[in-house]
């Protein structure tokens, strides 16, 4: 082990895995593979105070897309509105496309991406809302190779079980 890793070792922080393009972050400032789900949060384009929370589940292709409070999205139905198609276009600049349909246990064509056609299936929006929030907070947290407080409790590599 070099003298690098040993010092990553220390840090209270976690490597970035940079996109394998550049993402508009204006537009879907948050994109996760996360509970089984393709999620995040989708800007409005209409109202600069509105975002959408959207979601495609693994598996069932099943999609949602709702305002921040719940409101649900009038444009989906069993195709993706425009916000599903934006949280799926930025996943795969994110990730990249095989890795995305991978996760969502679906064939893509490298030609034209993700076919996007599944039952509508609302699901809460507070979660993944109060995951952007956190990922927001963590934003303002000044560098640092003392442990976090909040994450304290995570075992530390190499710790005795």
């Amino acid at each position: 082990m070099d003298a690098d890793e040993t010092a990553w070792e220390q840090r209270s922080v976690v490597r970035v895995i940079a996109p394998v393009e550049p993402r508009k972050l204006a537009k879907v400032p948050f994109v996760e593979l996360a509970d089984g789900r393709l999620q995040g949060v989708v800007s409005s384009g209409s109202d600069i105070e509105r975002v959408y929370v959207s979601s495609i589940t693994a598996g069932s292709l099943a999609m949602s897309c709702s305002t921040n409070n719940n409101r649900p999205c009038g444009a989906l139905h069993s195709y993706a509105c425009k916000h599903v198609r934006m949280l799926a276009d930025e996943a795969i600049l994110q990730y990249g496309l095989d890795r995305v349909a991978r996760y969502l246990r679906v064939e893509a064509d490298p030609g034209t991406g993700l076919s996007l056609t599944g039952p509508v299936e609302r699901t809460p929006a507070a979660v993944v809302f109060s995951r952007f929030l956190r990922h927001l907070a963590y934003l303002e947290v000044p560098d640092s190779t003392e442990p976090l407080a909040e994450l304290h409790w995570f075992p530390a590599m190499g710790a005795a079980r």
